[in-house]
């Protein structure tokens, strides 16, 4: 699998996204980092169309891909994720987007889909955070208690384990949650945890090799 991990937004290395796939390539575009209880649905709804709109400009066929369609239909999310080319996952709240793909299958689905070489995992904020092995790291930033879904009432501390090392978005950045992230860049050195911090603008484009 190839990945394209931003810290916010498209990063500053848009100009290789389109070249990480062929014209034209189906993605999937996931926003359910921003099923938080206190979202703006309006903005939601906004940001999501504004995304897709990038994609499409960049010569994706990017469509919306609402993991609450797929709770607890694991098999027809695997269907779907094989008609595609890649995943844009999109930032939010790291802990609500973990509920929304433990319910879906996603986290099943996705390792599957790291075997394949054309496949894209792309994304920024928490759908770079949710890549690694442990979210504990990041009860600084996120509200791990914020429960949307009825079917998912406690919090899921285990990430997809696609990196063995934390990624840490808006590292001394202008975002409002870049003092939380410089807190929790001291919290992984003193307890000795892998880490990756990005500025804003700031991108990883890797293939499995590089990830693994």
């Amino acid at each position: 699998m190839k990945y394209y991990l931003s810290s916010y937004k498209f990063g500053n290395q848009l100009d290789q996204l389109p070249s990480l796939l062929p014209l034209a390539a189906k993605i999937g575009h996931i926003h359910n980092a921003r099923d938080f209880t206190t979202a703006d649905v309006e903005r939601k709804v906004r940001s999501q169309q504004e995304e897709i709109a990038q994609l499409q400009q960049l010569g994706f066929a990017a469509e919306a891909l609402d993991l609450k369609d797929y709770f607890h239909r694991e098999a027809a999310l695997r269907t779907k994720l094989n008609t595609l080319h890649g995943v844009w996952v999109s930032g939010g709240n790291t802990f609500v987007l973990r509920q929304a793909m433990r319910l879906s299958g996603f986290d099943c689905v996705i390792h599957e889909l790291a075997q394949r070489n054309d496949f894209l995992y792309a994304g920024y904020s928490a759908g770079i955070c949710v890549l690694s092995t442990s979210l504990q790291y990041l009860h600084l930033v996120d509200n791990s208690d914020d429960f949307p879904y009825p079917d998912c009432q406690q919090p899921l501390w285990q990430g997809l384990g696609l990196l063995d090392y934390a990624l840490l978005p808006h590292y001394d950045s202008y975002h409002p949650e870049s003092e939380a992230i410089g807190r929790t860049v001291t919290y992984c050195i003193e307890q000795k945890l892998l880490f990756k911090a990005l500025r804003d603008g700031e991108v990883l484009v890797m293939t499995e090799r590089d990830a693994s």
